[in-house]
């Protein structure tokens, strides 16, 4: 009997009571933390400590799949994952069931950052904003979003007490324009931290944005002369002040239709540009300029007059006459519109406006290197304009020795360096040649004077219209003992310097074969000239008595 009831007792034991299940079974899910990134898939296992579990499952509003399953397990895949949400796992045992729950947060990386610069050319003293924003972040609240100048920290800003449904993030500020912000670089930083939920560090940058200062509060000038030449070249200059980046700035100009070429420069705050204008068109015509720097463009023109006033003819019937030859001198071929005439230096009277004007003279040596002008006057705009043409007379004329300049009497001190005086006169320029004793002598070179230098010596000044001989006489003195050698001698050196100079610089002779050199006068520019002419000059010679 005793067997009996402890067999029975044994079987009751075996027999589990419904409160006792309850507490022994489990219910749990993998994983415990669900982290996914927007619109990706997750895969859930919910599982079971119940040795024969009853009916089971996930509940959720996502979609699912189940992928896989086992006596105390099932595993499924949620897809396109696209907002928080919590899933509940449950498990039955023995008419109990249990459940757990799992809270799934969905992220989104902030991939796309967008910085916007307004303007992008921004005017001195002015203000610019500084936009960024992301358009899809999750969850906001995570998130931090910091401008940055030239990779220095402007402003920061995080959205910790942004609702959770939003997924857009922005942040602007304003500033105001400083020179000194000018090509500076903007960008945005954005951080995603996750690292409370079990996830990483995520990053996003935008592109960096160029900001552009700029100043350009003066109209620009043009600066020209409002009467223009037609067919002469003038340079006209355009002109901007206070003006920032002056380096940048623009010219373009016109005369007209007619595009120039501008020179650009510039220098602290004022760029200007040269070009060179010239009008083909007589009248009223307008020159412009435009500036520009960056978006902004400022224009200004000028009205110019373009007038024709060619110079008057200068006429010379001779360039190059003998000695008391008549010539006539015309000053004409212009008409002129204003009532000033043409007008001859020298002319007995003033002809009508336009009208030839005409001078009769008879050349003369001392002609030679004369100036004639002709001027001619117009009144153009209320204003005045002259111009003039010169001419040069160049008189022919045989060569003379005159006692001025080639004395027949000369004393020379023994014992000093001492030269012949002698400057022939002439046109073309005669060449000088001396002779004493049968000896052609160097004019160039001083000798030093002795009793057998006293005698008479013999130059001659030749050019093509023909020659000139003269007998100088040379006297050679010794020292006075009565006069103070020393004062003598300084005296002396000083006046043959002085000869010696004059000589060297007005009448350098040229040198000659056989040790001979003929005396030479200062050049004239058309020597070449006078010499060809002369030569057709010196049949004329004789019928002007020369």
């Amino acid at each position: 009997m005793e067997m009996l009831l402890f067999g029975i007792w044994t079987l009751l034991t075996l027999i589990p009571c419904p409160g006792t299940l309850e507490e022994l079974f489990e219910v749990s899910v993998w994983p415990n933390q669900a982290l996914v990134e927007f619109g990706q898939s997750l895969v859930i296992n919910c599982s079971t400590t119940c040795p024969n579990p009853g009916p089971s499952g996930i509940e959720t509003f996502l979609k699912k799949i189940q992928v896989g399953k086992g006596l105390q397990w099932k595993e499924f895949l949620l897809e396109d994952v696209t907002e928080n949400s919590v899933l509940q796992c449950f498990f039955s045992c023995a008419g109990i069931q249990k459940d757990t729950s799992l809270d799934i947060i969905v992220y989104q990386p902030p991939e796309q950052v967008i910085l916007e610069l307004q303007p992008a050319w921004v005017a001195v003293d002015e203000a610019f904003t500084v936009k960024c924003q992301v358009p899809s972040v999750t969850p906001l609240e995570n998130l931090t979003l910091t401008l940055l100048q030239d990779n220095e920290e402007m402003h920061r800003k995080n959205f910790v007490s942004m609702t959770v449904a939003s997924q857009r993030a922005e942040v602007t500020i304003s500033v105001r324009a400083q020179r000194e912000n000018d090509r500076c670089n903007f960008s945005c930083h954005a951080e995603l931290d996750l690292s409370s939920q079990g996830g990483g560090l995520f990053h996003g940058n935008s592109a960096i944005k160029l900001l552009r200062i700029f100043e350009f509060s003066q109209s620009p000038q043009i600066w020209i002369s409002s009467l223009l030449e037609v067919g002469m070249a003038k340079t006209v200059s355009c002109k901007v002040s206070r003006v920032f980046p002056a380096k940048e700035v623009i010219f373009l100009m016109f005369l007209g239709d007619q595009e120039l070429s501008p020179f650009l420069f510039w220098r602290e705050d004022t760029a200007w540009a040269n070009a060179t204008v010239r009008a083909m068109e007589t009248g009223d015509q307008e020159l412009s300029c435009l500036v520009s720097l960056g978006p902004m463009e400022q224009k200004t023109r000028k009205s110019v007059y373009v007038y024709s006033f060619p110079p008057p003819i200068l006429e010379i019937e001779e360039l190059y006459p003998l000695a008391g030859t008549d010539i006539n001198v015309t000053c004409s071929g212009h008409v002129l519109t204003s009532p000033s005439p043409t007008l001859l230096q020298g002319a007995p009277t003033l002809s009508a406006p336009g009208e030839t004007v005409w001078l009769l003279l008879t050349a003369r040596e001392e002609d030679d290197g004369r100036n004639f002008s002709c001027e001619a006057s117009l009144e153009v705009q209320g204003q005045r304009l002259v111009k003039h043409t010169v001419t040069q007379l160049h008189v022919l004329y045989k060569p003379r020795l005159e006692e001025s300049g080639c004395p027949g009497n000369q004393t020379w001190v023994e014992g000093m360096e001492q030269m012949l005086t002698c400057v022939p006169e002439g046109n073309p320029v005669p060449a000088l040649e001396c002779t004493w004793n049968g000896m052609i002598i160097d004019l160039e070179v001083p000798q030093k004077a002795t009793q057998n230098h006293t005698g008479t010596y013999c130059c001659t000044a030749t050019n093509k219209l023909g020659s000139v001989s003269k007998d100088i006489d040379v006297t050679v003195e010794g020292l006075d003992k009565g006069v103070n050698s020393t004062l003598f001698i300084i005296i002396v050196v000083l006046g043959v310097g002085g000869i010696t100079l004059a000589l060297y610089l007005n009448y350098r002779p040229c040198k000659m074969k056989r040790k001979k050199l003929p005396y030479k006068q200062k050049k004239y520019n058309k020597e070449e000239e006078d010499n060809q002419f002369a030569v057709q000059q010196a049949e004329k010679c004789n019928s002007h008595n020369c």
